[in-house]
Formats: C-alpha cells, structure tokens, sequence
C-alpha cells in the first residue's frame, strides 16, 4: 500500500481561490448542465448570432495527464454529457503552449503556471483556471549513490547529486517538468553539465524508463511515477518541499469569428473540468488502483 503523500501540510486541498476571470469580448457562453442525464453542449452566443460548438476538441497537454491514465478515466464522462470527441495530443508543457499558439489545439490542460500567464497576457488565450495539483518528486536507485534519501529540500538534493556525480536523466524536453527541474538547478547554484547529466528529450515514461536503465535519478511528477512504479526499481527518495507543488490549469484558445464553434466547445470542456462533479472523479482517481489520490482538485467556481 502506498502512502499518502505529505504535500497537504503545505498546500489545503481547496488551493487558492482565482480572483480574476476574464470574458472573452462579445461572446456570452451558456453553462452546460452536468447532471447524469444532461443534454448535448448548450449553443453559445456572440451577439445575435447562435454559435452551436464543435462536435471534436482538440485537447493539447502533458503526459502526465495521459500516462497516468486520468484522462481515459475521465474523458468519457465529457463526451457523454457534451455530444463533443475528445482527440487528446499528449506532449509536454511547452509544445502544449505552441500548438495552442497555432490553433492546431482548441484547449490546453497544462502545468507550467508562469507560462500559462504569459500566454493569456499575449492573447493566445482568454483566461486561464486552475484545475488540480499534485507533486514533483526526486527519485532514484535505493543505492542512492548521492545520499539524498530522506531530505526534503529539493535544491539542496539537485546539488549532492551533482557534488556526486550521480547519472541524472533529464526530461530536456522544454515541458513543465523540465522547467521545474531547472527551477530547481538554478535554486541550486548549479549549471548541469557532464557525462553524468543526461538530458533526453522524451516525454516522462521513457525518461522513467531510461533513469531504471541507468540506475539514475530523475524528477517525475508523483502520479506518472505511481502508474509506472510496477516496471521501476526505483524510489521516491526527496518529496514534501513546497518547490515541489504541482498546478495543473486549463486554457481554452481563442479563436476568430470563423472558428466560434471550437471556442464553444472548449468552454464547454472548461466548464466540465471545473464543475463540482468532475472534480469528484479526479478527486477519487487512483485510489482504487494506487491506494491514494494522485490528483487533488482545486478549481475555484
């Protein structure tokens, strides 16, 4: 049985309230109904013109949320509800953000929050909300050649590993993990460089895969790590540092006249992924299969 993890003494289970909304101009969004026997998408309106939302989504975000399987546990719930298909695109946080750039994706379910900011103040998107949280976690060989099992400050972990030179797999990838990681580096004082840091460029079960390989440390998000810990010899061995806090936000994309219909059913997503009732499902995922919660919902209503 695993234990639960020690973020609440950090982090209250309700978050942070968001205190600021934005309202895309001149689009009035309907709030769909999310009961059991609730109808397809409600149409939206942009002034007198009734926009119907798009039948498929295209939902751009990390592995995390797909490898750990929340998104097959959830996802058919929307469909159901909405009448809306799902195509998931699962990559990291930053290519997430550049596809979202391009319209190639309609909504975005990321965890780079300082990015997703910057995002919306560029205009790629009307508003951001937050969703859920979990937490990054440091894990290694249980020879733990760096002597870092058991401390809770994170930087000063990066910084005995590096002391050591004990192999470190990173994500490199640009994603919101890699961009945890380096947070974390320059906590550190250090610069990674050398045969020991190795940086992949691959998403976060192939860097879980190449750090058993390898007998090295790696930074995971707790809940990719959970869903693959059958296949690791490896251990959670640094956790419970605020650095480590985890949010996962939502951002629909903004679309031109000619496209309401996508920005329709991306509200439509948004609406559902912060109502009361999907936020029990992800509150509830894991604990069946993990023995505790790998998700912890926040979204302010």
């Amino acid at each position: 049985m695993f234990q639960r993890h020690p973020f609440h003494r950090f982090f209250g289970a309700s978050g942070m309230p968001i205190r600021h909304i934005a309202i895309l101009t001149g689009l009035v969004v309907s709030v769909i109904t999310l009961t059991s026997c609730a109808p397809p998408a409600l149409p939206q309106h942009s002034g007198d013109q009734t926009v119907n939302p798009a039948q498929a989504l295209a939902l751009a975000t990390t592995t995390s949320t797909y490898d750990s399987g929340l998104l097959d546990a959830i996802l058919p719930d929307f469909e159901a509800k909405s009448g809306i298909k799902v195509d998931v695109v699962a990559v990291g946080t930053g290519q997430a953000l550049k596809l979202g750039q391009a319209k190639d994706a309609d909504v975005l379910l990321v965890h780079a929050k300082s990015r997703e900011v910057q995002f919306v103040s560029e205009g790629y998107a009307p508003f951001r909300k937050d969703v859920m949280y979990n937490d990054f976690v440091i894990i290694g060989p249980a020879s733990d050649p760096a002597g870092v099992k058991g401390m809770t400050n994170a930087a000063d972990a990066f910084k005995k590993i590096a002391e050591s030179q004990a192999t470190f797999v990173s994500r490199g990838d640009n994603s919101g993990t890699h961009m945890k990681e380096m947070a974390i580096w320059q906590a550190a004082g250090v610069e990674p460089a050398g045969d020991w840091y190795q940086s992949a460029g691959q998403g976060m079960g192939a860097v879980l895969t190449m750090a058993n390989e390898q007998w090295a440390y790696t930074l995971s998000d707790r809940s990719t790590y959970l869903a693959r810990q059958d296949g690791l010899d490896l251990n959670i061995l640094v956790q419970g540092d605020p650095m480590l806090f985890n949010q996962y936000g939502v951002l629909p994309i903004a679309q031109d006249e000619a496209h309401q219909d996508k920005f329709a059913a991306a509200m439509a997503f948004v609406h559902w992924i912060t109502s009361p009732e999907t936020q029990k499902l992800i509150a509830e995922f894991g604990k069946q299969q993990y023995g505790q919660q790998l998700f912890y919902p926040n979204a302010a209503q």
